[in-house]
């Protein structure tokens, strides 16, 4: 083992991470902070069941499939550049989305946050490199920028509560203005401009084909929970399969390639990504269902279920805190293995107590699936960084926020979709009700809400009753799906990585200094 001949990291540094925590927190909070306005967004926008999963998740789609054509920009015009151009439009776009008056200005609003996302998450992380050479100070560095990442998704419904609970739905959007402002005078102070321009232009071509192939792919899932198979659905999974193929395929014989696909033939690599998107899977998905039912099942105000989020929050602080320590003493494949049993045990503990055991099932459910969660997502970052070699960190970091915010805005689709499905099912729509009414009954929870409130007594409060039973045993499907596929997960992970070790080279490498 070698001495370090790099210097210690100095104060302009360390206020450069500082800078850079900024946005980091801020775009994993705008995937959540949402959650806890769904019901008053509902009620002033009037959106559909399918319009309400967009206005919750395209977002988190077009982070996805932006970050990794944002990164290649950034590698050729700077990557604080990028970091500034991204911020401007951020900000914009917040003021633009807090004063939504449709629900499809909502959603080009959220999708333009998206775009401006993707341009923030991977210059934060890259940069890194840049700011700190030494192993060891980078490696606490990501520690850091991984729990800033983690809880930013987990404070969002916690200060979007605080804000719901004085403003209006679209207070929660303008939070982001003057954390855009301050890293517009910060950035050009603190943050050095890095440019690793190969001499080749980004391929536009292949921009064009991985946006298309994701939001094929995520329209295709959208439109299978909104109407069922249909041959709409499947047509745009065959193209978002094809065009995905033909990607792949364009990538191995660029000279430059968007994705450099060498990087997933490192075990450690694969292995982590694999992890850190099934743990975002979970949480943002779980996230999103259990907000709603705070509010519209237990009847809790905006400021008290964002209150109840703390004990969660706090086991993440915990996760994130720990990973680092566990993996000194147990193997990272161990530690990664039993995070992921975690995330299961938290589902299960939902899908089997909460009929009869309500707050507290979902609380300790919660709890336990957020450790799991923060342990997986802040080991599986530096994972990922550290199997990789300096030269492509920018390429594992776009690749490594891709999978992230694939994995939340999936969780979403996926177990938001099962719980809408089975809500429809079996609510009960009193005799009488205009055909309008009950549409927007089977549509959403909130809409049900409403309606009841507007009927009179009893048979507004027997609606009320079914849509609230409907949405909660929704919810415990979604868990024991949740469940299922979070123990296959894990089974999976533990058989191809615990035998071989394949996480623990990384380890080994990392410690080298």
């Amino acid at each position: 083992m070698q001495p370090t001949t790099h210097p210690p990291a100095g104060r302009r540094e360390w206020l450069g991470f500082a800078v850079l925590a900024l946005p980091t927190l801020l775009v994993s909070m705008d995937m959540t902070i949402l959650y806890l306005a769904t019901p008053s967004l509902s009620a002033a926008l009037q959106p559909s069941g399918a319009e309400l999963l967009w206005i919750s998740d395209v977002y988190g789609f077009l982070i996805a499939g932006a970050l990794i054509p944002m990164g290649a920009i950034g590698d050729r015009i700077g990557r604080r550049r990028l970091l500034l151009i991204g911020s401007v439009f951020f900000g914009l776009a917040s003021i633009l989305a807090a004063f939504s008056t449709s629900a499809t200005m909502l959603i080009a609003a959220r999708a333009i946050l998206g775009i401006a996302g993707a341009t923030l998450l991977p210059s934060t992380l890259a940069m890194i490199r840049n700011l700190f050479h030494s192993p060891k100070e980078r490696s606490i560095a990501i520690g850091i920028w991984t729990t800033c990442f983690t809880l930013g998704g987990v404070l969002g419904p916690l200060v979007g509560g605080l804000l719901l609970q004085h403003f209006w739905w679209g207070s929660v959007f303008l939070l982001g203005v003057p954390v855009m402002a301050a890293l517009v005078v910060l950035g050009p102070i603190f943050l050095p401009e890095v440019r690793e321009d190969d001499g080749h232009a980004v391929d536009i071509l292949s921009v064009a084909m991985s946006v298309t192939a994701l939001l094929a792919i995520a329209y295709g899932v959208k439109h299978l929970a909104e109407t069922g198979v249909t041959i709409t659905a499947a047509a745009a999974f065959v193209l978002g399969g094809v065009v995905g193929w033909a990607f792949i395929r364009r990538q191995g014989r660029l000279t430059a390639p968007l994705v450099d696909l060498g990087l997933f033939r490192n075990g450690a690599f694969t292995a982590a990504l694999g992890a850190n998107m099934m743990a975002l899977f979970a949480w943002v998905g779980a996230s999103l269902l259990i907000a709603q039912y705070l509010q519209l099942v237990i009847g809790m105000s905006p400021m008290t279920a964002g209150l109840w989020t703390i004990p969660p929050a706090i086991a993440c602080v915990v996760g994130c805190l720990g990973a680092p320590v566990l993996v000194q003493r147990i193997a990272p494949a161990t530690v990664v293995t039993l995070a992921l049993l975690l995330v299961a045990t938290g589902f299960a503990i939902m899908a089997a107590f909460t009929s009869s055991f309500g707050l507290v099932a979902i609380i300790s459910g919660m709890i336990i699936l957020g450790l799991g969660v923060a342990t997986i997502v802040t080991l599986g970052t530096d994972l990922i960084l550290s199997a990789a070699p300096p030269e492509k960190a920018g390429a594992a970091s776009a690749i490594s926020e891709t999978g992230a915010d694939l994995g939340g805005s999936f969780g979403v689709a996926v177990l938001g979709s099962v719980g809408v499905a089975v809500y429809r099912t079996a609510v009960a729509i009193p005799d009488g009700l205009s055909q309008d009414s009950a549409a927007a009954v089977r549509d959403t929870l909130g809409a049900a809400v409403d309606v009841a409130n507007a009927l009179p007594s009893p048979s507004g409060s027997v609606l009320l009753a079914s849509a609230q039973q409907s949405f909660e045993q929704g919810l415990v499907f979604a868990s024991a799906a949740g469940f299922c596929v979070l123990l296959s997960t894990a089974i999976f992970f533990a058989r191809t990585n615990l035998r071989r070790g394949a996480l623990c080279p990384a380890i080994q490498n990392q410690g080298e200094v």
